[in-house]
């Protein structure tokens, strides 16, 4: 399945739209419908305060001013004070209703897809970059939450003010109301062409700061690589590499955003002008009062004013909707390894697991195995041997459900194994890996992480545990035992250490089935010898599958399966085993 989140299809048909985009924004919006009214009781008592001013000021101008009846003027001077301080209580509620309404958004945002993330499958992490994933977590929600606490109210309060103010003006006087507006025609007209282009390159924009980010993580990760081989210029070029485009997509996306701006200046100063040339034709003519000149002027003034204003927040709508279409990519994104319904009963057998004509390809189409059958019985211990790249670890990942086969099917105590819920099946089967990865905190910590059953444990409960199953000579090796502190980059600690720490946590599970991928690669011979006693005091139903290049490592091995090219053969004894392990790595 292609999970490459920068490659998805474009949708065909019905071309998606700003206003699509704007709807499943805001259907995430629901929890906040009660603030979200409130925020907007505010901003309408804003708007109509603001409607109000205008006509107050023409009806004084041509009834107390002209006429010299001062007493007039203060009064309504009052009303217009008292207005206009309503105006800046409303304006504060609404400011603070909207900020909080941003942060829980982002909150939420991000849980949701933090959420979401987790259930996607190991297919999910290997097509797209954690930088990426980052930048889409981080950077995108703050782009939707300034939007939502900066932005949305002042972009609404826009569009009630001029929708307002342009009923006005047509109420007023209906052919210098409709010449005062016509401008506004081209100006919509400009706008609904233009969005797709600026939304364009800011999803562009965006996609290169994920990328950057996904560069900067990825260098200072393997820092200790480049340190090592001296290519701290191949980190600069690479760097430089991601950086220029950056810059690039932003200059692009910086000069679509500010393109609105002068296009709605221009436009908003021809309006201002044909209104002062008509209304003054229409005061020569005694169709019109100099107080209601004033106010229309003040009207036009009114709608366009929020009309700049919108030429702004247009172009950080425009970011938050670019932004929202990558987050919403990832929280639409279906997962094509479900839990499935059990449709037969059980096959009752005595193998713990069974690949019946198994198939397997990764998502670049190539075949890696073709057709795989084998039974693991219980209580055995199986190797698997063969080239490097010849399937050996795609197997093991197949057994534990890393990936689903592409055909066929794989049995797990005669249940297909999609059937288990995903707790249900790391009891049954343990993985050691070849690179074991440490979360920070203590090795107790580590040794505990998805084990339910011993959380409860205090250090002496859980150091008796580990006695029994054989593992205190291996926390003998750390100085403060279960207190040792580790952190997710493991320095101090060293790669042979953090395998014993993986093997304790994968053996204290009990395992249905244990699988060793080159599990004591990175250890010294006696430390070796000392995890296959521990394996050797494993219940005795324990099935072990021992992926491995080292031939002692696979010389107790009850059968041995020779893996290359796609195919798996059995191998009779070691010594065939050896000599399919030669020819294949020959053949290779």
């Amino acid at each position: 399945m292609n999970y490459n989140l920068n490659n998805i299809p474009k949708e065909t048909g019905r071309k998606k739209t700003t206003y699509r985009s704007l709807k499943t924004l805001i259907s995430h919006m629901v929890e906040e419908k009660r603030t979200l009214f409130w925020a907007f009781v505010a901003m309408l008592i804003n708007a109509i305060l603001t409607l109000l001013g205008p006509i107050i000021i023409g009806y004084t101008i041509d009834n107390y001013v002209q006429t010299k009846q001062f007493h007039g003027v203060i009064v309504f001077s009052g009303i217009l004070l008292g207005m206009y301080i309503i105006t800046l209580v409303a304006g504060y509620i609404q400011t603070k209703l909207m900020g909080t309404v941003g942060q829980r958004m982002l909150f939420v945002l991000r849980n949701t897809i933090f959420n979401k993330i987790q259930e996607f499958p190991l297919d999910f992490f290997n097509q797209n970059k954690a930088g990426d994933l980052i930048s889409r977590i981080n950077n995108d929600t703050e782009k939707i939450n300034q939007f939502f606490s900066q932005s949305l109210m002042q972009f609404v309060n826009s569009i009630l003010t001029m929708v307002g103010t342009a009923i006005f003006l047509l109420s007023i006087n209906l052919p210098l109301g409709a010449a005062a507006l016509s401008p506004a025609v081209v100006i919509w007209i400009f706008t609904k062409f233009i969005s797709p282009w600026v939304k364009e390159r800011n999803a562009a924009s965006l996609k290169s700061i994920g990328n950057l980010s996904s560069e900067v993580q990825e260098s200072l990760t393997n820092f200790k690589v480049v340190v090592a081989f001296n290519r701290r210029d191949y980190f600069r070029k690479s760097f430089e590499k991601a950086n220029k485009d950056n810059y690039n997509k932003a200059v692009k996306a910086g000069i679509a955003n500010n393109l609105f701006m002068p296009v709605y200046t221009l436009f908003s100063n021809v309006g201002q002008l044909i209104v002062l040339a008509f209304g003054i034709y229409l005061i020569a003519t005694s169709h019109f009062t100099i107080g209601l000149l004033i106010s229309f002027i003040t009207y036009v003034s009114n709608f366009y004013n929020p009309l700049r204003h919108l030429a702004s927040l247009w172009a950080n709508f425009q970011v938050a909707l670019a932004a929202w279409d990558r987050v919403l990519s990832i929280i639409n994104m279906k997962n094509n390894m479900p839990i499935i319904e059990q449709e037969e009963e059980s096959i009752k057998s005595d193998s713990l697991l069974t690949f019946k004509d198994v198939t397997f390809s990764y998502p670049n189409g190539k075949e890696v195995l073709h057709h795989i059958n084998f039974n693991l019985e219980r209580g055995k211990t199986y190797a698997f041997i063969g080239p490097t790249g010849g399937g050996k670890t795609t197997t093991a990942s197949l057994i534990s459900r890393l990936y689903d086969s592409s055909n066929g099917s794989v049995l797990l105590d005669g249940k297909d194994i999609r059937t288990y819920k995903p707790e249900e099946r790391v009891k049954k089967i343990g993985f050691i890996l070849q690179e074991p990865y440490l979360f920070s905190g203590t090795i107790r910590e580590n040794i505990l992480y998805g084990n339910e059953d011993y959380l409860k444990f205090n250090n002496e409960e859980l150091t008796i545990k580990l006695r029994e199953a054989g593992l205190d000579t291996l926390l003998q090796r750390f100085d403060k035992g279960l207190e040792t502190k580790v952190d997710s980059s493991s320095d101090g600690v060293s790669l042979g250490q953090k395998q014993l720490i993986a093997f304790m946590r994968a053996v204290l599970r009990k395992p249905d089935l244990l699988i060793l991928d080159e599990a004591t690669a990175n250890i010294d011979t006696v430390t070796e010898k000392l995890l296959e006693d521990i394996i050797s005091k494993l219940p005795s139903s324990t099935t072990r599958v021992i992926i491995a290049h080292r031939l002692n490592t696979i010389a107790n091995a009850d059968e041995i399966y020779f893996v290359n090219t796609g195919s798996l053969t059995r191998a009779g004894s070691l010594d065939e085993a050896i000599k399919m392990l030669m020819d294949g790595r020959m053949a290779s």
